[in-house]
């Protein structure tokens, strides 16, 4: 797949995923092939562009946690349930986000990425919206596999 075709099918990924779930932000992350850094490579319903700026090491932040973990995340009243430090999660302050749910992306069976849906304000997402972004996580998995190996 070419590199313009395969962004056209994750925006089409992401784009749907933001109407079927009615959230107001949809994000996706990737670790870097080289280094146990992550960066978010492609956002929806952004303020600004500071997401493409934003590198979190593995194992901090939403997506560094989440591809560490192998495990869902799901946050609905940020900053009141964190551990940590507020700024150990530059995408909920870049993008002003309150409400969050995040999936892993599996390649090869390890975790590579992060589908992040959110909102801005305080709000949960139901296990219908979860089993979208899943479904949704799964389509990129096939989209990206070539870009990621």
């Amino acid at each position: 797949m070419t590199e313009i075709k395969e962004l056209q099918a994750v925006t089409e990924v992401c784009d749907s995923l933001m109407n079927v779930v009615g959230c107001e932000f949809v994000a996706l992350a990737l670790q870097n092939k080289v280094g146990p850094d992550v960066r978010w490579h492609y956002a929806a319903g952004n303020l600004n562009d500071k997401y493409k700026r934003i590198t979190v090491r593995f194992g901090k932040g939403i997506a560094g946690k989440i591809i560490s973990s192998g495990s869902p995340m799901l946050l609905s009243d940020f900053p009141n349930e964190i551990i940590g430090k507020v700024t150990d999660h530059p995408i909920m302050l870049a993008e002003k986000l309150v409400s969050t749910y995040a999936v892993p992306l599996f390649f090869n069976s390890a975790p590579k990425g992060v589908l992040l849906i959110g909102n801005r304000k305080a709000s949960t997402f139901s296990e219908m919206d979860q089993e979208h972004v899943k479904t949704s996580a799964q389509a990129l998995e096939q989209i990206l596999m070539e870009q990621i190996l």
